[in-house]
């Protein structure tokens, strides 16, 4: 014989059904909403080698409002040399995590423009979207962030109308509209255009190592403004090799495997710490192995530059 509910365990039941049904359904909402604001959160920043000396830039953004008006458009910078790719590689290190996940990063430092380099947007394990010639931009972003994903931007869609014929402005053509378009919600980034590896094209550099009581590395970039050598080295290296403030370091810089300058410095927590004009060694604002003059240009007074093809090796002093 079938065993028959109460009203009130029926009752129960159906409510119990139906808050099941709800949560699965808030559930389903929330996550679909999470993706939403990781993948389009109408947030675009353009770095490139353009210069603001004309209307280049201009018209990018322009194109990026003509997608849509709701877009937060800012720079990352303008003044990398004409160029130099490694530059651009490493102003997007610098700063992408600052911002948050989503994010739609344009850079445009594109020698190569109209040749068979491709025209990609990566995903980073972070969330941030990157679009770009894979020409070397992404190298140091693939290291420290890691690449959840690549795609070759499909121009025949995602390209600004009327632009079929033009070979030499894909920053304005193809980026600023594509990265528009994702930032937007106009396009998903499975829209984008076909699914790529994740090996990115790679300039090849000095990682960061330590061998003993010597640290080697790369020196990634000028603090410009003051001509501060800043490496890829960082605090946790430093802290390995045993190395307290007041201490020495034995230094030596090389270009393409040529030394160019030889000496010491002490490791200070700030540049007042020796006499003006004199060197040091610092933790610079990314926590990463630096050398200064006080108040003077160490990078002009020992002509000393940055890139792929400079590198550093340090090492402790033994106490006599």
């Amino acid at each position: 014989m079938a065993v028959q509910m109460s009203s009130g365990s029926q009752i129960f039941f159906i409510l119990k059904t139906a808050l099941m049904q709800l949560k699965k359904f808030l559930l389903v909402i929330a996550i679909a909403f999470i993706a939403s604001v990781n993948a389009q959160n109408k947030t675009v920043v353009f770095q490139s080698d353009f210069g603001l000396k004309d209307g280049a830039v201009s018209a990018m953004k322009g194109v990026a409002m003509g997608v849509s008006a709701d877009l937060k458009l800012y720079d990352l910078t303008h003044e990398i040399p004409a160029y130099n790719i490694w530059e651009a590689a490493y102003r997007l290190e610098q700063t992408v995590t600052y911002w948050p996940a989503g994010t739609v990063f344009v850079s445009v430092v594109d020698p190569g423009v109209g040749t068979n380099r491709k025209s990609v947007v990566v995903k980073t394990k972070t969330g941030h979207f990157i679009v770009t010639p894979d020409n070397g931009t992404l190298t140091l972003i693939a290291t420290s962030l890691g690449i959840a994903e690549r795609r070759e931007i499909n121009e025949v869609v995602n390209r600004r109308n009327g632009s079929q014929k033009s070979y030499t402005f894909h920053g304005r053509d193809v980026y600023a509209f594509t990265a528009a378009r994702l930032a937007a919600g106009t396009i998903s980034f499975e829209q984008v255009g076909d699914k790529l590896s994740n090996d990115v094209v790679s300039i090849p550099y000095q990682k960061a190592m330590k061998e003993g009581n010597q640290l080697k590395g790369n020196i990634s970039i000028l603090d410009i403004q003051y001509g501060n050598v800043w490496t890829n080295i960082p605090a946790e290296m430093v802290e390995q090799i045993g190395l307290k403030y007041g201490e020495s370091l034995s230094i030596q810089i090389f270009h393409k495997g040529t030394k160019v300058w030889e000496g010491q410095a002490p490791y200070c927590e700030t540049f007042g710490a020796v006499a003006k004009g004199k060197p040091l060694v610092y933790l610079n604002s990314l926590m990463q192995l630096s050398i200064a003059l006080n108040m003077g240009s160490f990078a002009e007074a020992f002509h000393v530059s940055s890139g792929s093809d400079w590198s550093i090796s340090v090492h402790t002093i033994e106490k006599k």
